[in-house]
């Protein structure tokens, strides 16, 4: 059964409540809608990938409530630390290397994870009661997102959960970073310009 769901306490009771059931749920973020479940569940994991059609050798990245809560699993200091109080929550993405052998199994990673903490009231509600979650853009791999909650709805028929925050004003995708050394390596270009960043 399919659970379309508002922003408010029950709904966001619901998302939480499909998340730590192992369940995959559709939700708004400050960019697009997302698609996500818990990190350390390898089995919805695998989901997402599947229902995304999304080769599986292209991480997916992570969404936490706050920087505490990333730090947990992925490496961020000083070289991030300027970008981190600028920028988060936002649109900023940051591959970095990752400290958690547990959620390095079960999001089938190398060594590194690409991590965010969203600017969405929505989103933040549900990961203030799930901490972490698989936090990719709900479409079809090679597709554009959606910012328009009845287009996604209408996609995805079978996710257990929706969200429905409404109509997303996106002003792009997060930009991906990655820091090597003293060299900022931009992996995509979203919101965030490089020289915004330097």
């Amino acid at each position: 059964m399919k659970l379309k769901v508002n922003c408010d306490s029950e709904g966001i009771r619901e998302a939480v409540k499909a998340v730590c059931d192992g369940k995959v749920i559709i939700f708004p973020t400050d960019t697009v809608y997302g698609m996500g479940c818990d990190p350390f569940n390898a089995k919805a994991v695998k989901e997402i990938f599947q229902i995304k059609q999304r080769n599986t050798s292209k991480p997916l990245p992570v969404l936490g409530y706050s920087k505490n809560e990333l730090e947990k699993i992925a490496v961020l200091d000083k070289s991030h630390k300027n970008m981190i109080e600028k920028f988060w929550p936002g649109p900023l993405t940051i591959i970095t290397k990752i400290k958690d052998a547990k959620l390095k199994e079960s999001m089938n990673l190398d060594e590194k994870i690409a991590v965010r903490v969203p600017e969405n009231k929505c989103v933040l509600q549900v990961l203030k009661g799930c901490k972490l979650l698989v936090g990719t853009s709900a479409n079809m791999s090679g597709q554009k997102p959606f910012v328009n909650s009845n287009e996604c709805f209408a996609q995805f028929k079978d996710i257990p959960v929706f969200v429905d925050g409404g109509d997303i004003t996106s002003f792009g995708e997060s930009t991906i970073i990655e820091i090597q050394g003293d060299d900022l390596r931009i992996i995509r270009q979203g919101k965030i310009t490089k020289q915004e960043l330097l």
